[in-house]
């Protein structure tokens, strides 16, 4: 049943928000430009905040609707953790789009609100804390992150669902290489600056 919950999310995740939004707005394809990553903040740069938008929120969706359904039916913690996994990892390695996929922030954080409200507001008040002082987007994903297991340990969750969401945002730092590099060289764009480098999806 953990495989099947597994497999059922990735090909949740698998779902592109980006690349279909761009598609059907006649947008260029966001893996083909700009960055490169077909995530909310390069569709912002290429094609604007609608299409942006609607990108984030099926990022969000497609981690958060998996996992409130494990959380609704009262499935076993480590299945719950399957779900979130299986729909985290489909957004970073999509099989419909040959595994070109997002960073993953916004499909980790449809993960948290999915395990719980307060696990998600937690990691969006630490990223909103942090983007206030340092004014740095991927700095305050990247801070957010890293903090979710701690915060999912001190609300009291299963060490099933801790350890899945350390190892998810293990995965996140991995994909956020670039934008670390640039954050260490002082060469990563500020929030608010015309030219915009920080890729917080």
């Amino acid at each position: 049943m953990v495989a099947v919950y597994f497999i059922a999310a990735y090909l949740v995740g698998s779902v592109s928000s980006a690349i279909l939004v761009c598609r059907a707005m006649g947008q260029p394809d966001p893996r083909s430009s700009g960055s490169g990553n077909p995530g909310a903040t390069n569709v912002l740069r290429q094609s604007g905040k609608l299409p942006a938008f609607l990108t984030l929120v099926g990022d969000i969706a497609k981690g958060f609707v998996p996992v409130l359904f494990g959380t609704l039916s009262d499935a076993q913690p480590i299945c719950v953790a399957a779900l979130g996994a299986g729909a985290f990892i489909g957004h970073l390695f999509p099989v419909f789009f040959q595994f070109q996929g997002g960073k993953g922030v916004a499909t980790l954080i449809g993960v948290l609100f999915g395990i719980s409200w307060w696990l998600g507001l937690a990691f969006a008040a630490c990223w909103l804390a942090v983007a206030a002082i340092t004014r740095y987007s991927s700095l305050s994903a990247l801070v957010a992150a890293a903090s979710s297991p701690v915060f999912a340990w001190w609300l009291g969750f299963d060490m099933i669902i801790v350890v899945t969401v350390g190892c998810l945002v293990v995965l996140l730092f991995w994909r956020h290489d670039a934008n670390i590099r640039k954050l260490l060289a002082g060469e990563e764009s500020k929030i608010g600056q015309k030219k915009h480098n920080a890729s917080p999806e």
